[in-house]
């Protein structure tokens, strides 16, 4: 037992590793990896959806005759969840990513189709410019007309940051409650008791009905007596 647990094991003198007789392996040997799925795919067979970031315990090859800049292009193969059907995809080195390639298709990812857009419009603005030198003035003047529309929005927006970091809150909480204190008190009515002119109105309205005139006496005891009715 004490021969597994040494850092160190012994080795002859007389040892010649090249002697060893060394394993011949098959070039498409497969080797069972676990993996998690890179990208959200359906199933051709039987429609299911299977998710990214679902494990696998998927079978690895080398992709024979095909490779980027000397960079090995792997297959791995694994099956649908539910129906069992077997998949295959590879890896993609070019765009570091992965390509489908039977038994099931990628779900649409609109990050994925920016820089094809990008680069289609590149090549389309280079092809105008090739031949055709006012548009390439006319495409300078317009990239260099949105750099300063970019600048000048950068700088209202720091311009209006500066102000809010030295605005005091509690000054302007107090501002805005003298204000609403100043406008409740514009809008309260005042109250107050009739005057001589209300008097004379309402006194006229009761005699052209008919009706005796009667002046409700108010809490002060110093209010001198209503007149007599004529």
């Amino acid at each position: 037992m004490g021969e597994r647990k040494v850092l160190n094991k012994y080795i002859p003198p007389d040892f010649d590793p090249s002697a060893i007789p060394r394993r011949k392996k098959p070039k498409d040997q497969q080797i069972t990896v676990r993996m998690m799925l890179p990208m959200s795919i359906c199933c051709k067979t039987c429609g299911n959806y299977i998710y990214k970031g679902t494990k696998f315990n998927c079978r690895k090859e080398d992709a024979e005759g095909e490779d980027y800049l000397g960079i090995t292009v792997f297959r791995f193969y694994f099956k649908c969840t539910r129906c069992s059907a077997e998949l295959a995809m590879k890896t993609d080195p070019k765009n570091s990513d992965y390509i489908m390639e039977a038994g099931a298709t990628r779900n649409f990812e609109p990050w994925r189709e920016d820089p094809k857009e990008k680069d289609m419009t590149s090549a389309q603005r280079e092809k105008e410019e090739a031949g055709d030198a006012m548009k390439a003035l006319e495409n300078r003047t317009l990239d260099s007309k949105r750099e300063m529309d970019i600048l000048a929005a950068l700088d209202e927006m720091k311009a209006l940051s500066s102000r809010h970091a030295t605005v005091d809150y509690s000054m302007v909480l107090n501002a805005l409650s003298k204000r609403k204190a100043r406008d409740e008190e514009a809008t309260q009515e005042p109250v107050a008791g009739l005057t001589e002119e209300d008097e004379a109105v309402v006194r006229a309205m009761f005699k052209a009905q008919g009706e005796p005139f009667v002046r409700r006496l108010e809490d002060n005891d110093d209010a001198p007596p209503p007149p007599p009715p004529p």
